[in-house]
């Protein structure tokens, strides 16, 4: 099982999956979904969160989220406004254009030797989907690189 960690759920931010993890007895059949746009928007860093949780982490799901809470009019909570409206405080955008910092997140990936599903979760009301959902995927695509096999400086110290 893969809980997501969001807003309504048990587990929807740092402390509370912490908490929940506690409460189980950290039982290995609960897992995590990373999507890091729930944690975006929240002010969380989905980074240090992939680090922490590394051996929860079951299911990796690409959605982005780009804030815009700097006017000093829009809010967290969104304001009941419907999705893509301009005055809410942020919104679902297409992978690759919001402020999930991805290269971090996938070079993370790859320390903690995450090697399970990775999906892209698209959601972008300002978006036409049959041009967004194939740019996130070959974004993705272009950023699930696979670590070296080796350190970087392991081939300095080769004798030949």
């Amino acid at each position: 099982f893969a809980h997501e960690v969001h807003p309504s759920e048990i587990a929807y931010d740092y402390w509370t999956t912490v908490r929940t993890l506690e409460a189980i007895g950290h039982r290995e059949a609960f897992g995590l979904n990373w999507d890091p746009s729930h944690m975006v928007w929240q002010d969380l860093d989905p980074v240090a969160f992939l680090l922490d949780f590394k051996d929860r982490i079951y299911h990796v799901d690409c959605k982005d989220t780009r804030k815009r809470m700097s006017n000093g009019r829009n809010g967290r909570l969104g304001s009941h406004l419907p999705w893509a409206d301009p005055r809410r405080g942020w919104d679902f955008i297409s992978t690759g254009h919001g402020d999930v910092p991805w290269e971090d997140a996938f070079r993370m990936l790859n320390h903690i030797g995450y090697t399970g599903p990775i999906s892209v979760e698209w959601e972008d009301a300002g978006m036409d989907r049959l041009v967004g959902a194939p740019e996130a995927l070959e974004f993705v695509r272009r950023l699930a690189f696979d670590a070296p096999d080796a350190a970087f400086d392991a081939a300095f110290a080769s004798k030949e």
